[in-house]
């Protein structure tokens, strides 16, 4: 299976053309593949002392890891992953295990950063090693695993993407949350998408905006979250648009369903959001 890499963006690709491709509609099949790594974070929007992160990978991160895969720039991406022009299922393949990790940390707010060298035009910011650490503990998953099953209206970008997966590169490293907690990224394939439905069904991916509807088994322990799913630029950065409730089984197994759309996927039934 292909693995990630890193190569260096030729000049021009980092961005996508605005041709949206062959259809303006969801195509009939979708790319699919497995992100895992030791380590994973990924950082809930409300504060706590606790660094707390998102058990299900966030739509919005999925995204940007595929931006980092084809080497699109920050900010430039939002509107490809847009509700109507993306569609994604995310599948948790291993148990959703979480420790605590106190870590020292430098402030990188701007009064706590050193410009090196003083003068010059190839000047870098950095952390003042000379400041005080700062202990935080950081809520992180262990050995998580998640398999993506991504359908895109614009057909360049897909096309890209399709490629990279297939050779196994990256134009940059891609991560799980923290940039220190790296990827790897492992292609399944291309698979056709079959509609279901309406039904009461085991779904296998984790039950996106119908957490009402999941039937509630003696032995399975089912957990509910919110998280990002869609993000715009703004004049200072981004911005989020949209969250997704999603439901899930802490152990990665399916979870049955009352009378929800589905689709079919490799053998799987899944819900796409």
């Amino acid at each position: 299976m292909s693995r990630s890499s890193t190569d260096v963006p030729e000049d021009g690709e980092a961005a996508i053309p605005e041709e949206r491709g062959e259809s303006d509609t969801l195509p009939e099949t979708c790319l699919s593949f497995e992100l895992h790594g030791p380590w994973a974070h990924f950082r809930r929007v409300e504060g706590n002392i606790v660094k707390q992160t998102y058990r299900v990978i966030p739509r919005t991160t999925v995204a940007g890891i595929v931006a980092a895969i084809v080497g699109l720039d920050r900010d430039s991406y939002y509107d490809a992953f847009g509700p109507s022009v993306s569609a994604m299922a995310v599948e948790p393949v291993a148990p959703l295990r979480t420790i605590n990790l106190p870590q020292n940390t430098l402030s990188t707010a701007k009064e706590h950063m050193t410009t090196m060298p003083s003068r010059g035009h190839a000047r870098i910011s950095l952390p003042d090693p000379t400041e005080p650490r700062q202990q935080h503990n950081y809520e992180v998953l262990v050995d998580p695993a998640y398999r993506i099953d991504l359908r895109l209206t614009d057909g360049e970008l897909r096309r890209r993407l399709r490629e990279h997966l297939e050779t196994g590169t990256a134009h940059y490293p891609t991560s799980l949350g923290l940039s220190e907690h790296l990827a790897e990224v492992e292609y399944l394939g291309e698979f056709e998408v079959t509609p279901r439905e309406r039904e009461t069904t085991a779904v296998d991916s984790v039950v996106m905006e119908a957490v009402d509807d999941v039937e509630l088994e003696p032995g399975t322990e089912v957990r509910v979250e919110r998280s990002p799913a869609f993000m715009e630029a703004d004049g200072d950065g981004r911005t989020t648009t949209g969250f997704r409730s999603l439901a899930y089984a802490a152990d990665a197994s399916s979870l049955r369903v009352q009378g929800v759309e589905t689709a079919e996927v490799d053998g799987r039934h899944v819900m796409f959001a």
